[in-house]
C-alpha cells in the first residue's frame, strides 16, 4: 500500500505514481480537487495521470508541483495510457488569468492538439502551438492544468489555428465547453502544475507581441 502525503507548506496531495506495465496507476488525481481545478476547469477528476516531462528530464510526478516559467518555457514530450486505434485531444490551460483573484480573462489556454493518434502527440493536428507560462508579475502562483480526452473518432475542429508568435484568441477559453461541442466527453487523464512570474516572462511576452 501507497501512503497519500499531503505537504502543509504547499496544501498539495502528494502520491507517487506505480508503474505496472504499461499502465501508470495512482489516486494523486484527486490533489485536483485541492488544488479546485475541480470545478474551476472540469467537473470530474480523471481517472490517470498524463505523463509530462519537460527538457532536461524534469518530470512532472507531483499533482501541483512549482515550476517556473523558465523550465516549462519548451513544448514537453507528453504520454497517457492510449489505444493506438483511437483519437485523442490533448489541452494545457491556466484558469487563473490575470491572477487566481481575479480570473477575468479565464481560461488562457497554452497548447491544444486534436486527432492524436493514441499518444503521438507530434502526429496529432495542432490547433494551438505550446506557449509555456506567463503568468504577470505580483499576479501569484498560476495552476497550468493538462487535459486528455478520448475522441469518439476523427472530429473536423473549425477553431482558427494559433502560432506561439502571438498571445491572440488563448484568453476566454473553456476545454469544459470545447469538450462539450465536439462530444469529447469527460477527461480520461490529467495532471498540473504551478508557476509563477520569473525573469523569463518579459522574454516570453515579447516573442508572444505584447
Amino acid at each position: 500500500m501507497i501512503s497519500l502525503h499531503f505537504s502543509v507548506k504547499t496544501g498539495l496531495a502528494r502520491r507517487p505514481f506505480v508503474q505496472i506495465g504499461s499502465r501508470l496507476l495512482s489516486r494523486m488525481t484527486e490533489a485536483l480537487k485541492t488544488n479546485e481545478v475541480i470545478p474551476d476547469v472540469v467537473d470530474t477528476v480523471p481517472a490517470e495521470i498524463v505523463e509530462v516531462t519537460y527538457p532536461n528530464n524534469l518530470k512532472l510526478d507531483q499533482i501541483g508541483k512549482v515550476l517556473t516559467p523558465t523550465q516549462v518555457k519548451d513544448q514537453p514530450a507528453v504520454k497517457w495510457n492510449a489505444e493506438s486505434s483511437s483519437f485523442y485531444t490533448l489541452c494545457m490551460t491556466d484558469p487563473d488569468a490575470p491572477s487566481r483573484k481575479e480570473p477575468k480573462f479565464r481560461e488562457w489556454h497554452h497548447w491544444l492538439v486534436g486527432n492524436i493518434p493514441g499518444n503521438d502527440v507530434q502526429k496529432g493536428e495542432t490547433l494551438s502551438e505550446y506557449v509555456g507560462s506567463g503568468p504577470p508579475e505580483g499576479t501569484g502562483l498560476h495552476r497550468y492544468v493538462f487535459l486528455v480526452y478520448k475522441q469518439p473518432g476523427k472530429v473536423t475542429f473549425d477553431a482558427k489555428r494559433l502560432t506561439n508568435k502571438s498571445g491572440d484568441n488563448r484568453g476566454g477559453f473553456s476545454i469544459k465547453k470545447f469538450a462539450a461541442k465536439h462530444n469529447l466527453g469527460d477527461p480520461i487523464a490529467g495532471n498540473m502544475y504551478q508557476a509563477e512570474w520569473d525573469d523569463y516572462v518579459p522574454i516570453l511576452y515579447k516573442q508572444l507581441g505584447a
